[in-house]
C-alpha cells in the first residue's frame, strides 16, 4: 500500500516537469516567432520614413567589357555582346525597328543566392533603355539564382536605336525584394563602343539571334 502511494506521488511529478519543459519550449518558440515579427515590422516601419534617394540611390561599382566587377554582394563580367535584326525562340520569331543588342553575362554572389534584375541600358546622351519585355523571362538570366562562389553565364536583351550605341554603359543591379534596402549595389559595364565601333556592330548584325539550345 505505501509502495503505491509513493508511485502514485512520483508520476504527476514527472508529468508536470515535462508539461513544464514543453511549455517552455513553446514559449520560447512563440517569442522568437514574434521578435521576427516585430523585427520585420520595425524594418517595414523604417522604409516608410527613407526618402527618395534613399529607396531609389545604389552603389555604383564600374568596369569594363571583360573586367570582372566585385559589388560586394555579387560579381559580375559582361563577357560578350551582338546585334541583331531579330530573336528566335521555338517556333516564334520577333523582329524590331531598332537592333536587338544581345549582352552575355557571367555572374557569382558572395554570401547567399540572388537573382539579378532586368538591367538596363544607359546612353551617353543620359537617355535609359529597359531590357525588353518581348523575350520571356525565362530565356533570360534574371530567372537563374546566383550561387555564392559559382559562375553562372546567361544573357539579356534589348531593342536599341542603332544611334544610341556609340558610348552606351550596361548597369545591372538585383532583383527588388519585399523589404527594401537602401544604396543597393549595381555594376555598370562600359560597352567600349566609339562612334566607329558602334557603326560597325549597326552595318553587321545577324539577321536572326536563336535562344534555342544546341
Amino acid at each position: 500500500m505505501t509502495a503505491t502511494q509513493q508511485r502514485s506521488t512520483v508520476a504527476p511529478g514527472r508529468r508536470g516537469r515535462r508539461a513544464g519543459r514543453e511549455q517552455g519550449i513553446g514559449t520560447r518558440l512563440l517569442s522568437g516567432a514574434v521578435g521576427l515579427v516585430l523585427l520585420g515590422g520595425a524594418v517595414w516601419l523604417q522604409t516608410l520614413h527613407m526618402t527618395d534617394d534613399e529607396i531609389n540611390g545604389r552603389i555604383t561599382y564600374t568596369g569594363a567589357k571583360g573586367e570582372v566587377v566585385d559589388a560586394r554582394r555579387f560579381s559580375l563580367r559582361l563577357d560578350s555582346f551582338l546585334a541583331a535584326r531579330s530573336i528566335q525562340s521555338g517556333s516564334q520569331t520577333i523582329g524590331t525597328d531598332n537592333l536587338f543588342l544581345v549582352v552575355n553575362v557571367t555572374a557569382k554572389s558572395s554570401l547567399k543566392p540572388y537573382r539579378l534584375g532586368q538591367p538596363e541600358l544607359l546612353t551617353a546622351g543620359g537617355k535609359r533603355f529597359d531590357a525588353t519585355d518581348r523575350v520571356n523571362n525565362d530565356l533570360t538570366m534574371a530567372m537563374s539564382w546566383v550561387q555564392p562562389d559559382i559562375w553562372k553565364s546567361g544573357r539579356f536583351f534589348f531593342e536599341v536605336p542603332s544611334s544610341e550605341l556609340a558610348g552606351a554603359h550596361v548597369v545591372f543591379g538585383l532583383q527588388r525584394e519585399v523589404i527594401v534596402e537602401p544604396y543597393q549595389p549595381e555594376v555598370e559595364v562600359n560597352l567600349g563602343l566609339d562612334d566607329e565601333g558602334a557603326r560597325k556592330l549597326a552595318a553587321s548584325p545577324q539577321d536572326v539571334y536563336s535562344t534555342d539550345k544546341k
